[in-house]
């Protein structure tokens, strides 16, 4: 039997449908043990980068950080505010920012130490604290040096083995890598020949890190935009495809914790490089993250609904569809008192 397109979409609707339905029809107990669970379990995110990198505006771009503690000191004054590592929490997701590097040897040498000490430090259930180090770098610059003495040296040498694939790096102000030429801002994206600049530093960064360390990372080049007193002055580009990394890289189980604070304005992860549905990639790793909550904390529902969560993430034609059905319901569900 043939079904039309629309007739498919609609049977994957009502799949996906189904595979949400049971948040709402969960008891009032079950429903709260599993909401308390993700929303307790600590998310917790190291900020490392120059001075004026961008690490306060990648942060408010990403995530609503309304709620943030002190959230206008992240990161990017010119002046350093202070040489310690501060924390900022947004209920269960706590960003540590890093003094900014680049200021002078001597204050350089201390930042590290006091780097490494936190990548060292360890939670409650004797794991280390830190899920993710995000590294932002300028895309305007040519010299990476010190960023790549700082992966070498303090940043892998502080991460166990199996935490290592842990570490993300962005580079960041993708607009100005070369002065701000070659950039469409109608279409808020780079013209070729900027891409073609960006790709080769993704290139570059990618190819000295293995030499140094034998890891393949990708990094990712984006901005987040602009904003001076209320004006906005440029508009974020490929922060979906940073996301989407950023869930790939933290705990299965973390990813539904920190779905709960990603920034509703859709504007900032409208223009991406579309090499990828980076929408798709991060509606399944919410939704895969929550059917291992509820197996995890529930387990009799989950059997009862197991086999309808199988056959969604299980069959390519139907995730895309039911995982942003299953987000939208997730999210909803997350942020219920």
């Amino acid at each position: 039997m043939k079904f039309s397109t629309n007739d498919i979409h609609q049977q994957t609707k009502d799949i996906s449908m189904k595979n949400t339905e049971f948040l709402s029809n969960l008891s009032t107990a079950d429903a709260k043990k599993l909401r308390d669970r993700i929303r307790e379990t600590k998310i917790n995110v190291l900020l490392v980068g120059g001075t004026g990198v961008g690490k306060s505006s990648t942060i408010n771009a990403l995530f609503d950080s309304q709620g943030m503690d002190n959230r206008a000191k992240v990161g990017d004054s010119t002046k350093p505010e202070t040489m310690e590592i501060d924390s900022y929490e947004m209920e269960n997701l706590i960003i540590w920012d890093t003094p900014g590097l680049g200021d002078s040897i001597e204050k350089d040498a201390t930042h590290k130490i006091k780097i490494s000490e936190i990548l060292r430090r360890k939670d409650a259930n004797g794991q280390p604290l830190i899920d993710l180090v995000f590294l932002i770098l300028d895309s305007s610059s040519r010299d990476f040096s010190s960023a790549f003495t700082l992966i070498e040296k303090v940043i892998l040498p502080n991460l166990i083995e199996g935490d290592r694939d842990r570490l993300l790096i962005g580079l960041n102000r993708a607009d100005n890598a070369m002065s701000g030429h070659f950039w469409n801002k109608s279409e808020n994206r780079p013209e070729q020949k900027l891409i073609e600049r960006l790709e080769e530093q993704v290139k570059t960064v990618s190819e000295r890190i293995k030499a140094d360390t034998g890891l393949d990372i990708e990094p990712i080049y984006y901005s987040a935009g602009c904003e001076i007193d209320g004006e906005i002055l440029s508009h974020p580009y490929n922060l979906q495809k940073l996301l989407s990394f950023i869930m790939d890289r933290l705990p299965k189980k973390k990813r539904a914790a920190i779905a709960m604070h990603i920034n509703e304005n859709e504007a900032n992860f409208r223009s991406n490089d579309e090499k990828a549905d980076y929408a798709e990639k991060i509606e399944k790793s919410i939704f895969d993250s929550v059917t291992y909550w509820i197996k995890d904390v529930i387990g009799d529902v989950a059997g009862q609904v197991g086999s309808m969560v199988k056959t969604v993430v299980t069959d390519p034609k139907n995730i895309k569809i039911a995982a942003g059905w299953a987000f939208s319901a997730i999210t909803a569900f997350l942020k219920k008192k």
